[in-house]
């Protein structure tokens, strides 16, 4: 099925339900046959008053609708609006706050807010097929508050000389016209970093990085080459360029646009920067269809969002 080129299409084509059914099957089965979320069954049929499938083989949960076993299950907000929602974001090189969907789509903030994070979590590229390999940069950074913007018992208690004091360690390595991947990590002591580059990156590779000493001895595994930035930026080849600008693609939507962010969900934004920038040479069509792909076998309940499962 065609998908919609501009965001005015999509939102006019999803307006209708049966497109937007047409367009769910068409992305989570392949031959365009439903089956049962339950049992695999295709035994299926559509009641169209109800708007759901019912299954005919034997089990508790017979009738289903497109949203069981996705992003969308036990979601009452209409297919439309999700459809728009991931159009808006996936597309939004800035990212897009929940006040802006609960504008644009009439909903709450509340309720824009976990649809944002449920679609950040379709973003999730989840387990990768290969390691970065080539040419490959390595970087760390910080998020959080600025120091100049903290109380001052605050600033006294969390800076002492470090620029990291009181903020989230976030990892990046980029394999040079490629990729890029993003980690919080605990530290940024040598086994932190080590651990990750090694398995991330395929042995043997090149890894470019600054001067800090927690890159020391990747030479071993990798043909390590390092810039130190307190003198020059660039040397030939030797730079980290490629994920500085990535960081500073994430700080702009960080500080602009969602203005304050848990550290606790802070691997959600990882991963929806993450997206946006790996797809960045398709259309904005192109990232929609992806993300629509990738929302199957995926689920988030507000309880896990808020971190009171075990409440």
């Amino acid at each position: 099925m065609e998908t919609p080129k501009t965001l005015q299409q999509a939102i006019l084509h999803f307006s209708i339900p049966e497109n937007c059914n047409e367009f769910m099957i068409a992305a989570r089965w392949a031959d365009g046959k439903v089956r049962c979320p339950q049992c695999d069954s295709e035994n299926v049929t559509y009641l169209a008053k109800a708007r759901v499938y019912k299954c005919y083989a034997k089990h508790s949960r017979q009738k289903f609708s497109l949203k069981v076993g996705t992003i969308f299950e036990d979601s009452p907000i209409g297919l439309d609006k999700w459809l728009a929602g991931i159009w808006l974001i996936a597309n939004a090189k800035n990212g897009i706050s929940s006040y802006e969907i609960h504008r644009g789509l009439g909903v709450t903030q509340k309720t824009a807010w976990f649809m944002l994070h449920r679609i950040r979590l379709a973003m999730q590229r989840g387990t990768f097929a290969k390691p970065l390999s080539g040419e490959v940069e390595v970087d760390e950074t910080y998020i959080g508050g600025l120091a100049r913007n903290m109380h001052r018992g605050d600033k006294a208690r969390k800076i002492h000389g470090t620029g990291g004091a009181g903020k989230v360690a976030v990892m990046g390595l980029l394999e040079r016209h490629g990729e890029v991947r993003t980690m919080v990590v605990s530290n940024v002591r040598r086994k932190s970093l080590h651990s990750e580059v090694s398995k991330h990156v395929e042995s043997g590779s090149t890894v470019y990085s600054d001067g800090l000493a927690s890159y020391n001895k990747l030479e071993e595994t990798f043909v390590h080459k390092v810039i130190d930035h307190a003198e020059k930026y660039v040397d030939g080849q030797i730079h980290t360029n490629g994920i500085e600008n990535f960081w500073s693609l994430l700080k702009r939507a960080l500080r602009g646009t969602y203005v304050s962010v848990e550290p606790f969900h802070l691997f959600r934004y990882l991963d929806e920067q993450s997206f946006r920038f790996n797809d960045r040479k398709g259309t904005d069509a192109d990232r929609f269809s992806q993300v629509v792909k990738q929302i199957t076998g995926k689920r988030l309940e507000y309880k896990n969002l808020i971190g009171q499962a075990a409440c």
